[in-house]
């Protein structure tokens, strides 16, 4: 399908647009009852948890949609929404709020892509990451927002830059051989991020995301890893330097499906800058360390990109509608890119899940992990591919198995026990066995080792 087609026939399958959408700024107590609101219309596929509170102490709420809300079935992905990371950039959040009253009234109606993406998605939407920087700059209004008032948190610190840098070490293992997924974290992490990272990092850490995305303004364009260059080290002026992840080709189509499903991002020239295609690799834009994409991707099992959604980080609220007709087929399409690559289970010869056994692609350096049920999913372009599953005492299997352009390829794994067999007893007589009568052990690879982005 060309791809000038693809927004228009999203746009049909979305029917009607919700009547009951309001086009306002959203103060904190304003965006709690928004939130609360949306729950109670649809009570039997929403919920609302806190995954913790901000420096002032506010709460970080997240809304989910899905047909069991509050419970994880198996094969059915997680995906998670992110705005208003940095305080004066607002647009983001109030499209969250947006989207997740759209989703509850499409719902109700009846619509059937929104039906099916609920029941087959759990979909997590935080529309404010940093509620204590939005309240600053909401206090200086939309006509007289300082482009920096309001961006840190409540202690004056930019959360995007906040995450423990495991760039540096991903950069360093990679001249030694080693991994650029699943890198643990430094024993002191806690002590160095703010209350609002530390939340954020635990939550991801709870659950096996697979896709998301994170709302910024202050540009127009979709943006995927890496965002830090390895050049960096070595220079302390930021570099230019297009630094791709194993997974690069997959990010671009990632990115181009935002880009190209919004009103004018695809176009490239936004905000007195260009880009193919509304696209850009992170580094190759500016060089950024210790931002949340890049941790996302080296820390978990999900996939994140950037969206910088307006010029003007603080719109004026009649600009809110146009800005969320421009953006609301964006939004659902993306989230319909968690049902593509492979998925399925990995189990023991009884059935029994594992959890944390490592799915390996063969010619794509990155692996996923199995959740705490023994699925998982893996992000693929179509093609054909060789996968490996293994786990610590299992003996690794491999499969070829092809993707197509639609739904994910359901590939399960039965992993056998690696059964070690003693050495025979030496006889009487004191004769020495020969080496090679001693069967080696197997350890497969364990799942872990120890302008305004």
């Amino acid at each position: 399908m060309a791809r000038w087609l693809r927004p228009l026939v999203g746009a049909l399958l979305l029917l009607e647009v919700a009547a009951a959408l309001s086009f306002l700024h959203h103060r904190y107590e304003e965006m709690v009852q928004a939130l609360f609101r949306v729950q109670s219309q649809c009570p039997y596929v929403t919920r609302i948890y806190s995954i913790g509170r901000s420096v002032e102490g506010r709460h970080l709420y997240v809304l989910e949609f899905s047909d069991y809300p509050g419970i994880h079935e198996p094969l059915e992905p997680e995906f998670k929404y992110v705005g208003n990371m940095h305080g004066n950039e607002v647009l983001g959040r109030e499209l969250l709020l947006q989207l997740s009253e759209f989703l509850c009234e499409e719902y109700r109606r009846g619509n059937e892509r929104i039906t099916r993406l609920i029941h087959d998605t759990r979909i997590h939407i935080m529309p404010s990451m940093n509620p204590d920087g939005y309240e600053v700059a909401a206090k200086q209004g939309p006509d007289s927002n300082g482009y920096l008032t309001g961006r840190n948190n409540a202690n004056g610190v930019d959360l995007n830059r906040n995450f423990p840098d495991l760039n540096t070490f991903m950069y360093y293992s990679g001249e030694i051989s080693g991994p650029n997924h699943h890198i643990p974290l430094p024993d002191n992490w806690k002590s160095q991020v703010e209350p609002e990272t530390l939340a954020v990092i635990q939550w991801i850490s709870s659950y096996n995301f697979v896709l998301s995305a994170n709302l910024h303004g202050g540009a127009v364009v979709a943006n995927y890893p890496y965002d830090k260059s390895q050049d960096q080290r070595f220079r302390s002026h930021r570099r230019t330097v297009n630094t791709p992840t194993p997974d690069d080709k997959l990010f671009q189509k990632l990115a181009k499906t935002y880009s190209y499903a919004h009103s004018w991002m695809h176009r490239g020239w936004n905000c007195g800058d260009y880009f193919a295609d509304g696209i850009t690799n992170g580094a190759s834009w500016y060089s950024l360390s210790k931002g949340m994409q890049d941790f996302n991707y080296l820390y978990t099992n999900c996939f994140e990109i950037t969206l910088e959604l307006s010029c003007n980080k603080f719109p004026p609220e009649e600009d809110l509608e146009r800005q969320w007709m421009a953006n609301r087929e964006a939004l659902v399409a993306f989230i319909e890119e968690v049902h593509q690559g492979i998925k399925g289970m990995v189990s023991d010869e009884n059935n029994n899940g594992i959890a944390g056994a490592v799915i390996s692609v063969q010619g794509i350096s990155h692996d996923i992990t199995s959740g705490d049920m023994g699925d998982y999913f893996r992000l693929l372009l179509p093609g054909t591919y060789t996968v490996t599953a293994s786990a610590e005492g299992y003996q690794p299997q491999t499969v070829t198995t092809t993707v197509g352009p639609a739904a994910p390829s359901l590939v399960h794994f039965q992993l056998k026990q690696d059964v070690v067999r003693k050495p025979p007893e030496r006889k009487a007589s004191g004769t020495r066995m020969n080496n090679k009568a001693l069967q080696k052990k197997v350890v497969p690879r364990a799942t872990r080792r120890g302008t305004q982005r």
